[in-house]
């Protein structure tokens, strides 16, 4: 299956976390499969139904940059097929940061944007800021860009106002368990 993501706004994304998983588990609710694999822009993902409802996610390479400083604001910035910009500060400051540094010339594509409290070990509190689309309620890629850029390798768990995702990463590569449920009455 090949998805194509357009945004609110016309703009394509590269890749979609969220959207890869349900659409996957679409496919494998039709099929009787417990794997799917869908063509997302340039990468294909392995979609594997893990039981309860949840489904992971072999998403690929993660490229995690240095921190640097953007207009003041301290981030990191992490590819996972789409470019974001995780800052470590206060969730609540999404609406201040996120249109702020999504079209800051520093990211001549426009970036998403997460703002990140670190919970513990292997736990964060975010809130995303979507290119093209605004602040949403969660993003799989935010998840994944998150935990690399605050925990590195291992299993971390992101919470977002729409709900928890689960993100390990090892050697470079990121795995991503959520929900997918159908909407079909």
């Amino acid at each position: 299956m090949t998805v194509a993501i357009v945004n609110p706004d016309g703009s394509r994304a590269e890749m979609s976390g969220n959207g890869t998983r349900i659409a996957a588990a679409w496919l494998m609710s039709r099929s009787g499969s417990a794997q799917a694999r869908v063509h997302v822009g340039p990468r294909t993902v392995t979609v594997r139904r893990t039981g309860a409802g949840l489904y992971e996610s072999a998403l690929g390479p993660v490229a995690v940059g240095p921190r640097e400083t953007v207009d003041g604001i301290e981030l990191t910035a992490v590819v996972v097929g789409n470019p974001h910009a995780v800052v470590v500060d206060d969730p609540g400051r999404i609406e201040e940061l996120g249109p702020r540094l999504e079209t800051h010339p520093r990211f001549p594509e426009r970036t998403n944007v997460q703002v990140v409290r670190v919970d513990g070990p292997g736990e964060v509190t975010a809130r995303v800021w979507e290119r093209g689309v605004g602040e949403t309620a969660a993003s799989g890629t935010s998840a994944v860009a998150v935990a690399a850029a605050t925990h590195g390798d291992g299993e971390v768990v992101v919470h977002f106002p729409g709900g928890d995702l689960r993100v390990r990463l090892a050697a470079g590569s990121a795995w991503l368990t959520g929900p997918a449920e159908p909407l079909d009455p």
